[in-house]
């Protein structure tokens, strides 16, 4: 438990640094906004892009990995977009709920605690995962929000409009830009790449401080709604139905089945508020809800090493 708190404590403080610096008004109620404009079109962009551009084919050799952990995903955002249609949400928060129930953190928490559990032989199937929600996800997720937010009364008219705003996106460009590089064999020059780690390194930082600021805010009234059903179905839901994916309908080697089960039982990442604040959807209910999930996600987490361990 102590090591798996030594993982996430800096998440914690992180975010209690944002929210100390709005209460104790150094940062201004702007803030939260100018942080996560910088994430969306500097710091998660260059992440993603020097994520991209080192991968390599055998990356992505172990496919029944890559489908037991993409059938885990896709099970759960499913299930949550058909509770939140039967619910009546707003297609958008419809769209952001789904993502913030299957969309693991990865990054900041799965690849430590991967290394910690397995040594080196976890860190594939992390680095797979992280690529698979950070870039795969997320852009599926941005895609369906264009659509839902410019649907035109013509097929063609909504799908140029999609289009437009994509293809100015810089998470969609910086993943793809990313990828070309890496099927190209093109090395970067050296300061290139540093510029990249740098802008990188500060996303998820910025994300979290960003995260303590909004929770600083004042709850209005009705917001926090659908908060247990994110928590639930992302500490819950998603590692059960990868386990069983992974142990007994595609059985996987011991080291990928416990890392699936391990990623997928990660809280709530910071993609789903920092689009919930973009696009102002609901934000007081996903920032709590990754808040609750982070916390919450200690005893699950030992629970499943212990099982794991004892398996």
């Amino acid at each position: 438990m102590l090591a798996i708190f030594n993982v996430v404590f800096p998440i914690f403080a992180l975010i209690f640094l944002g929210y100390l610096c709005r209460k104790r008004h150094i940062l201004s109620a702007g803030a939260a906004s100018e942080l996560n404009r910088f994430v969306i079109y500097l710091g998660l962009p260059a992440l993603l892009f020097d994520s991209m551009s080192r991968l390599t084919p055998a990356d992505f050799a172990n496919l029944r990995f890559i489908g037991v952990f993409a059938a885990g995903i896709v099970a759960v955002f499913l299930l949550t977009t058909w509770i939140r249609i039967r619910q009546k949400a707003a297609a958008a928060d419809v769209i952001i709920d789904s993502l913030g129930t299957s969309y693991a953190n990865v990054g900041f928490i799965g690849i430590p605690l991967c290394f910690l559990a397995f040594g080196h032989d976890g860190l594939p199937p992390a680095v797979i995962a992280m690529v698979m929600t950070a870039c795969l996800l997320f852009a599926a997720a941005i895609i369906l929000l264009e659509t839902s937010l410019n649907a035109q009364s013509t097929l063609r008219g909504t799908v140029l409009k999609v289009g437009k705003s994509l293809v100015r996106n810089p998470i969609m460009i910086a993943p793809v830009a990313g990828m070309a590089v890496a099927l190209s064999g093109i090395s970067l020059p050296g300061g290139v790449q540093q510029l990249f780690k740098i802008l990188g390194g500060a996303a998820s930082p910025c994300a979290l401080v960003s995260l303590g600021l909004f929770l600083a805010q004042p709850v209005k009234h009705g917001e926090g709604s659908s908060v247990s059903l994110l928590v639930g179905f992302k500490l819950l839901l998603q590692p059960l139905l990868t386990a069983i994916l992974a142990y007994w309908v595609f059985p996987l080697p011991k080291v990928w089945a416990d890392s699936a089960l391990l990623l997928s039982a990660m809280p709530i990442g910071t993609g789903p508020f920092m689009l919930a604040e973009l696009y102002q959807r609901e934000v007081a209910s996903m920032s709590r809800a990754i808040l609750i999930s982070t916390t919450l996600s200690l005893p699950t987490i030992a629970i499943i090493l212990a099982w794991i361990g004892h398996r």
